[in-house]
């Protein structure tokens, strides 16, 4: 069994809290929140032992394992402790809004040989998982070009601020919302390295962008696009779509339904030459609770199955992170001026 603790009981928090609470090899000693209202009702109506501040849960609870999911601008600090205390951590994304600071939480990581994961879940969706192995074993060809879109109706009306209305604590589409596509590129393309041109355009916030268009290129000088809204309400929930293109064929892939066109009829087992279809049903791996999705199951799965040894730490690392947090930080400050 591993012993985990949960510091930040917001939307996230109470997502991992139950399928934490539901793990076979999960032994939950501890939860820390601020507010006293989630305390008091986690306390009332659940076994779980809770704290007002993480130093006070290291001390008492004594855990393996540290789950941070608090704003983003709280992370560096928290995971800072946690690694300095011995503790394997599993944080919410983004990873940090510093770069500097992510990255000294990335050598930390490695000085005390710790296994460390940022949720970034779509690497655990099925269709993104095999249109990668897809690429990675050169099916479609080098790679020409790649174009994400990520939309949704998130912020669709002028609306009291809260944490992610405010830039200095990791709010914003660009940080909350764009860093999902920005990483998933980075892992079935190639890490992104340069900015060539960013419009960061805000509909509804004050002083947050609600949207993001950005011209990318790659380590291997792969070019590419990104348009990610989070103020569109034709969507009913986040909707993420990648677009490959490459020299022996293309992939249109979302957390649903994976299309491939190969030009030729060299082409993977289970695929024909032209256009191939294929939904989720064909690849999602089952998970033994199943909450909103089971690429947030597995992720947890993962995390703790690394703690025990079980597969390597190779998914989702501080490291990987950090790398997509310097691309955030590189379109941020290539234009900031919110209204395009």
């Amino acid at each position: 069994m591993v012993r985990v603790a949960l510091i930040g009981a917001g939307k996230m928090g109470i997502s991992h809290l139950a399928i934490l609470g539901a793990h076979a090899d999960v032994e939950l000693v501890g939860v820390v929140d601020t507010s006293k209202i989630v305390t008091d009702v986690l306390q009332k109506y659940s076994s779980f032992k809770c704290f007002d501040n993480a130093t006070k849960m290291l001390e008492v609870a004594k855990p393996d394992a540290v789950f941070v999911a608090t704003p983003t601008k709280y992370h560096a600090s928290l995971v800072r402790e946690l690694l300095a205390n011995g503790k394997h951590v599993f944080v919410e994304k983004p990873f940090c809004i510093g770069v500097d600071e992510g990255n000294n939480l990335v050598q930390l990581s490695k000085q005390q040989k710790l296994i460390n994961q940022v949720g970034y879940h779509n690497k655990f969706i099925g269709t993104f998982e095999e249109a990668h192995n897809i690429i990675s074993s050169n099916a479609i060809g080098d790679v020409l070009h790649f174009s994400g879109e990520m939309n949704g109706p998130v912020v669709v009306k002028r609306k009291e601020e809260t944490w992610r209305s405010k830039p200095d604590e990791g709010g914003g589409c660009l940080m909350d919302y764009a860093a999902h596509i920005i990483d998933l590129i980075n892992y079935l393309v190639a890490p992104i390295s340069k900015v060539h041109g960013v419009i960061l355009k805000s509909f509804y916030s004050q002083s947050v962008d609600d949207a993001v268009f950005a011209l990318l290129e790659s380590n291997n000088n792969i070019s590419g696009t990104i348009h990610v809204n989070w103020s569109d309400e034709t969507y009913r929930k986040m909707s993420t779509t990648l677009t490959i293109i490459g020299t022996k064929g293309k992939i249109i892939v979302d957390s649903t339904e994976l299309k491939v066109y190969f030009k030729d009829a060299d082409c993977p087992a289970g695929y024909t030459k032209g256009w191939n279809i294929k939904h989720i049903n064909e690849f999602a791996e089952p998970v033994d609770f199943y909450l909103r999705g089971e690429e947030y199951s597995a992720q947890i799965d993962y995390f703790i199955n690394a703690v025990l040894g079980k597969v390597p730490n190779a998914v989702n690392t501080f490291e990987s992170a950090w790398q997509t947090d310097k691309i955030i930080h590189q379109i941020k400050n290539y234009k900031t001026n919110y209204n395009g």
